[in-house]
């Protein structure tokens, strides 16, 4: 594909010019002309109702091209065609034009209008807001994925993946390496991830392990393998990937149940984190490790783990290098409760099963009003919940619940 000309840094652009690189840059898939284009401060608004979940805000260049450009991109071959751009009073770009392309599996062609306003700052990209025929957009995915059965997505190499009564197991699967992550697992997880976001049965997930360990964290023999100079670029391609599997463990309505035996390490402990419960065995370890390799964190721990533990005891993982044992993760409040390991997984699998049968999507209310409580003021929050609760009694989970309560039976949720 040619490379767009990038905009000179040097002298500044007008900014319809640069608006008419963004999307030659877009459209070339050109990385470099594109990090020259948006603000170090770009922030994005995406038409709720987009699918996959990409509808919302994005904070930062590097959250707009992962959680947004990148999720689209495995999902359409498509581009925007600005086919008008004007200045508006405010001194922000209208462009206007048409997404044109198809949904990627079945080939359903693809054509929504759409308007981006623009807002220009020191010669860079410094806001998108996007307005678009969303149901275009949905309805093209839905044909497609009409077309395919769910694992004709993305063949997936080291991760097992199953939906049963509502519960989808989740299951890494390298247990010769100690289950640990590398590229294809990162990407496996993504898809798998994305998965249980669009498939209406699914309303409980376990995650687990084959073999006698949950994983080691990265794959350090892959590290060593990898020239010094490649391997920070090779570390990017890998977490893009697991960092949009976690975000969207975290985001799912469905509860999720993480069931640990050996270790859990590193990286690895993004899962355990993003789980609702964890099942852990007597002799589970868990730890980070990073400061031994020479590296920082990733998988979520830095935002998890105060979360979790209290800063203190999250320095002292991430700084001493401490290792947890099982009862010192119960303790501590990483994990949810200590079986035997030949326990571990049947207990995770029954609550799997017991939270499949409960109202899904008050359940993920739930999860989001709890994820966000730690930095949201508490007016913020009393008007989230008010909000949240509004939106679930209007559910027919809620008409169930309700119903069954005043007539002392069980009440027999769908999910809905």
């Amino acid at each position: 594909m040619p490379e767009s000309e990038p905009v000179p840094r040097s002298t500044a652009a007008a900014p319809a010019d640069l608006a008419r690189a963004l999307y030659r840059a877009l459209a070339d898939g050109d990385r470099e002309t594109l990090d020259g284009l948006l603000h170090p401060e770009f922030e994005g608004r995406i038409a709720d109702g987009m699918p996959l979940g990409t509808g919302g805000d994005y904070d930062g260049p590097d959250a707009m091209r992962r959680d947004f450009w990148k999720v689209i991109g495995q999902h359409f071959e498509a581009r925007a065609e600005p086919a008008e751009i004007h200045e508006v009073d405010d001194g922000r770009l209208l462009v206007t034009g048409h997404y044109t392309g198809r949904a990627r599996g079945s080939g359903t062609s693809l054509r929504a209008s759409f308007a981006h306003l623009l807002t220009v700052a020191d010669n860079r990209i410094r806001r998108l807001v996007q307005f678009t025929d969303t149901r275009r957009w949905s309805d093209a995915l839905a044909d497609g994925a009409a077309a395919t059965e769910p694992s004709g997505r993305r063949e997936l190499s080291v991760v097992a993946y199953d939906v049963s009564d509502g519960v989808a197991t989740v299951r890494l699967n390298r247990p010769d390496a100690g289950n640990a992550l590398d590229r294809a697992m990162a990407e496996d997880l993504a898809e798998v991830a994305t998965r249980c976001a669009e498939d209406e049965r699914v309303r409980a997930v376990l995650l687990c392990a084959s073999g006698a360990t949950f994983s080691y964290g990265g794959d350090v023999a892959l590290f060593a393998a990898t020239p010094h100079g490649e391997l920070g670029a090779a570390l990017r391609r890998m977490i893009d990937s697991y960092h949009l599997a976690l975000q969207r463990f975290t985001d799912l309505d469905a509860p999720v149940v993480a069931a640990v035996r050996g270790a859990a390490a590193g990286g690895a402990l993004g899962l355990v984190h993003c789980a609702d419960v964890v099942v852990a065995a007597q002799d589970s370890k868990f730890a980070l490790g990073y400061g031994t390799l020479g590296l920082s964190s990733d998988g979520g721990n830095t935002w998890f783990l105060p979360r979790l533990v209290g800063l203190r005891r999250a320095q002292q993982l991430l700084l001493q290098q401490r290792t947890l044992s099982a009862p010192e993760a119960l303790e501590w409040g990483l994990v949810t409760e200590v079986v035997p390991a030949e326990d571990v997984e049947p207990d995770a699998i029954a609550i799997a099963r017991q939270l499949a049968t409960g109202p899904t999507r008050a359940f993920g209310a739930v999860r989001r009003l709890l994820r966000d409580s730690m930095s949201t003021p508490l007016d913020e929050q009393l008007a989230a919940e008010q909000r949240s609760i509004v939106e679930a009694a209007a559910t027919s989970d809620a008409a169930e619940g309700i119903a069954s309560f005043a007539a002392k039976r069980h009440p027999r949720f769908r999910g809905q």
